[in-house]
């Protein structure tokens, strides 16, 4: 029994939620999301509380209900609060700016490294090590910080590149001699 799935969602006040066939359409005072859903997850809009039911217990129903919950539970929080992720920059010159809407990234290649914002997203700058990735969508936020993690992911020894805030990074002895 899938508990994530059989939580109902509430809608706060501000934000509309329609449903076409398979559709959803999510609006919120941050703006607006759309989602197709899987056929076999039934969603009902009862008032201000959604839920959603399976036709059968099979194991990738059951995946699906629990799926389908998150997913449009997202939906909703992205449209009233929004979502974010923070990335540190570490190593001696590293540093990040801000071009219109290019993050630009010196991290100790023999050129910058430039990334374009993609639509919905917003890139900050909080001092030269840290950035901070803006959006109402959880899966583009998610990407876009992994995107630029990529660029130069941190390295064991000394840490250096760039990590999540909230990210340990487990330092390894280096060589004796």
């Amino acid at each position: 029994m899938s508990r994530i799935g059989l939580a109902p969602i509430t809608i706060p006040q501000g934000v509309t939620v329609e449903l076409t066939d398979q559709h959803v359409t999510v609006k919120g005072p941050k703006g607006q999301l759309e989602r197709e859903l899987h056929p076999n997850i039934t969603m009902t809009i009862d008032g201000d509380t959604i839920t959603f039911s399976r036709p059968n217990d099979s194991k990738q129903n059951k995946s699906l209900h629990g799926l389908t919950r998150a997913l449009v539970n997202n939906m909703v929080d992205g449209v009233t609060k929004g979502f974010s992720k923070s990335l540190e920059i570490n190593g001696i010159g590293y540093r990040a700016e801000k071009k219109g809407k290019t993050l630009v990234l010196n991290i100790g290649f023999s050129h910058p490294v430039e990334i374009i914002d993609p639509d919905g997203i917003e890139t900050k700058i909080d001092g030269p090590t840290k950035v901070i990735i803006e959006g109402i969508d959880k899966e583009k936020v998610g990407q876009h910080a992994a995107i630029i993690r990529a660029k130069r992911p941190p390295e064991p020894y000394k840490g250096h590149g760039i990590k999540y805030s909230d990210e340990y990074i487990r330092k390894k002895v280096g060589k004796t001699g």
